[in-house]
């Protein structure tokens, strides 16, 4: 550790969204060998201490003390505590208060370590079957009209997918706002993930309303949804020579020759039954 980092450090420790199997055995030795651990609801993280044995002294730290507590938090960082941090369920300092404390720990000159586990958004992300290369992630949507309607303008024309966190209450009339904002995209909606009755339902907005209007929504909420589809561009090349010119140089580079067809289809806007026209024509024989 270099010498101007204090010696109390701050482990920001995930924890399982859902199933009490979902935790690391680096979490499980961290959340024993510190002098405390900062919970965002002492109920429940006493459930997993339980559950795994642990008998650590736990302290509140959440949404409404987060001021005074998190000033009292760094003083026994001072003292050369070390402490873990805890959301209630996931990596604290995700659309939690955690991120207040992990700045005021920097801020401070306290080495700050993450225990990398579960996060919601990622588990959501990976199981929608939409793109996972990008995404842009909102956290829990405000609750006012002209918040979200900020929020909403931003999504509609988004390209990346795009993640947010719902209640029961108000999932119902989130999709049918995206739906008339956004258009009928693609959409995935989890809840309650890697519990008992974990439920993902995936397709257009139009049918996952459909779904929850028949199965009253239950259990927290993340919704994944299509990004706005970018405009397509393509090539100015219209000529079947041109076009049977293409394929032949994509199978001079060991391209498939259907795998040919279909590249240039795309890149052309011409369809792969018309470019296989154009090459039958071109070679007098079937492929």
């Amino acid at each position: 550790m270099p010498d101007n980092v204090k010696k109390g450090v701050l482990y920001l420790c995930a924890t399982p969204i859902g199933n009490l199997e979902d935790i690391t055995l680096r979490a499980l030795r961290i959340l024993r060998e510190v002098d405390l651990i900062a919970a965002e609801d002492t109920r429940h993280t006493r459930k997993l201490l339980s559950f795994y044995d642990i008998h650590t002294p736990l302290t509140s730290y959440h949404e409404h003390n987060k001021r005074e507590k998190g000033d009292k938090l760094v003083g026994e960082l001072g003292d050369g505590k070390n402490i873990a941090l805890v959301s209630d369920a996931g990596t604290p300092g995700i659309s939690d208060p955690g991120q207040d404390l992990v700045t005021l720990a920097v801020k401070e000159g306290f080495q700050v370590v993450p225990i990398p586990g579960p996060a919601a958004v990622v588990t959501a992300v990976i199981i929608s079957g939409l793109p996972t290369e990008r995404f842009a992630f909102e956290g829990f949507l405000p609750r006012t009209k002209k918040a979200r309607d900020k929020i909403f303008s931003r999504l509609v024309t988004e390209e990346r997918t795009a993640v947010f966190y719902e209640s029961p209450n108000r999932v119902l009339k989130t999709l049918q706002e995206l739906l008339e904002l956004a258009g009928d995209r693609e959409a995935a909606a989890a809840r309650e993930l890697t519990k008992a009755h974990e439920e993902v339902v995936r397709g257009k907005l139009s049918s996952i309303i459909e779904h929850f209007r028949n199965k009253p929504p239950k259990g927290e909420f993340t919704i994944v949804l299509e990004g706005k589809q970018a405009e397509k561009t393509y090539l100015a090349v219209k000529s079947p020579e041109d076009m049977f010119s293409m394929v032949k140089d994509l199978i001079m580079q060991d391209w498939d020759k259907k795998d040919a067809i279909k590249e240039v289809a795309a890149k052309t806007g011409v369809s792969k039954r018309e470019v296989y026209d154009i090459v039958v024509r071109a070679e007098g024989k079937k492929l």
